[in-house]
């Protein structure tokens, strides 16, 4: 039995939820199907979620397991919430969502024309698709709340849209979508919308008929009208629209007003506009195998022709290896100090400090060539001539031997795309995992009052 949702106040949580994934990372952990986070944390704080949530008889859901949502990153978390049932001899319905979807149901949508690119994105090709390691969609709430309908007490969902995990209970006791929706994609940042700002504290949404509070749970944090409002902009390419699967929130009416207490925000007028539904489309593919080298390098001479040098070190580069094409491998050198951050976007380039770092990094098809390419350019910086030069020992400071690191596999997105789709929840099945009841458990239930 699920339990109600909270009345409003510090009546209690209705539902333990966390956004586990972000494709902030980059491609590589979705291509390569690894965890950005550590497993030791994440079993530990899972563990006290878990056991929170048995005490209070709520459900805890956790969406984009494992980082990138994919099925490997799935595996690795059950295996966890399998080592914490065991362990702690807990008797769970364990829900378990797939977010990856099957490349010829990809094709026949690209076929048919159900998929567009995101704004200023290129468009999808069916080689693009055809080469991703692993392809997954971000789920909506419709999967999650099917769960929680038929009991799930743990809820492990491959990648899903952020505020999913957060908006599902609500959406299943009947509140408004809108604010469900805006409450849960404050939540999914937490105390990142308090100030001070945090990333590693959690939020309070108390969802009402008309309106949600927000309240960061250390004392030492607040919400303010403006920290809850400016989060609301956060990460949006519209201030006033925010694109989701089945839909848009219109926020354009939203009002923000500080609680008496002084810690709390009410946020109302959040407003939820349906659409066709769609999914995101993310992939990854294998660009190739990188080398990495850093250095420094303090004398203002150098500093000043760094651009010349960069671009002199570059032709020596395709000088030495005309045997291999140009398309094959990248070159790439970020000056720290000059370029590094915004690289060809830099309004500035001109570096302007009294030192600079140096990144050097070759792409190719085999680590042994990005080896030789980065090793090559390495050392034709270092001894690199330039007008007003005084030292031939060397231009460069390293401050590790040896200098060049591998770095590994190099995956690049080639799918990150909307397909439509009918049925918000025919691309997620569902199974189900039940822990047998041990011995005492019954018991504990009836001490911490939970009937589920």
């Amino acid at each position: 039995m699920l339990p109600p949702p909270p009345s409003g106040g510090h009546d209690g949580p209705g539902v333990i939820a966390a956004d586990a994934g972000s494709s902030d990372p980059g491609p590589y952990y979705l291509g390569a199907g690894e965890s950005f986070t550590d497993r030791t944390a994440v079993k530990r704080d899972l563990e006290r979620m878990i056991a929170a949530g048995r005490r209070l008889g709520i459900p805890v859901v956790i969406g984009s397991a494992g980082g990138a949502g994919a099925a490997p990153h799935l595996t690795w978390l059950r295996d966890i919430v399998d080592e914490i049932a065991t362990e702690r001899a807990l008797r769970l319905r364990v829900a378990v969502i797939p977010a990856d979807i099957d490349h010829d149901t990809v094709l026949r949508a690209l076929q048919a024309g159900r998929i567009s690119a995101v704004p200023r994105g290129p468009e999808l090709t069916a080689e693009d698709v055809r080469a991703s390691v692993h392809l997954v969609a971000q789920m909506g709430t419709a999967p999650l709340v099917a769960a929680l309908r038929n009991g799930a007490d743990v809820v492990l969902a491959g990648r899903a849209y952020d505020p999913a995990v957060f908006a599902a209970l609500p959406l299943l006791h009947g509140f408004d979508e809108g604010l469900a929706l805006h409450m849960s994609k404050i939540l999914e940042c937490a105390a990142i919308a308090a100030l001070p700002g945090s990333g590693s504290d959690c939020m309070l949404g108390t969802l009402r008929r008309d309106h949600f509070v927000l309240e960061p749970l250390d004392p030492a944090r607040r919400c303010t009208p403006t920290s809850v409002a400016a989060h609301t902009l956060y990460e949006k390419s519209d201030p006033s629209r925010l694109p989701g699967p089945g839909g848009y929130l219109d926020l354009s009416g939203c009002v923000f007003t500080p609680e008496d207490d002084g810690r709390s925000v009410r946020v109302s007028g959040s407003r939820h506009v349906a659409q066709p539904f769609a999914v995101k489309l993310e992939g990854a593919r294998l660009r190739g195998y990188r080398t990495v080298s850093v250095a420094g390098a303090r004398d203002p001479v150098f500093i000043r022709e760094i651009g010349s040098i960069v671009q002199g070190v570059r032709d020596r580069v395709a000088d030495n290896f005309p045997d291999i094409p140009a398309d094959s491998y990248e070159l790439l050198v970020r000056v720290y100090g000059a370029d590094g951050c915004m690289g060809a976007l830099e309004p500035a380039p001109q570096a302007a400090g009294h030192e600079v770092g140096i990144v050097i990094e070759a792409v190719a098809d085999s680590q042994d060539l990005a080896d030789t390419l980065c090793g090559f350019a390495r050392s034709t910086m270092l001894h690199f001539g330039y007008p007003g030069r005084l030292s031939t020992a060397g231009n460069l400071a390293f401050p590790y031997s040896p200098s060049d690191f591998h770095a590994g596999a190099v995956y690049e997105w080639s799918v990150y795309h909307l397909m439509e789709n009918d049925d918000p929840l025919a691309l997620f099945p569902i199974s189900y995992l039940d822990y047998p009841e041990q011995p005492g458990y019954a018991d504990r239930r009836a001490r911490t009052g939970d009937l589920s």
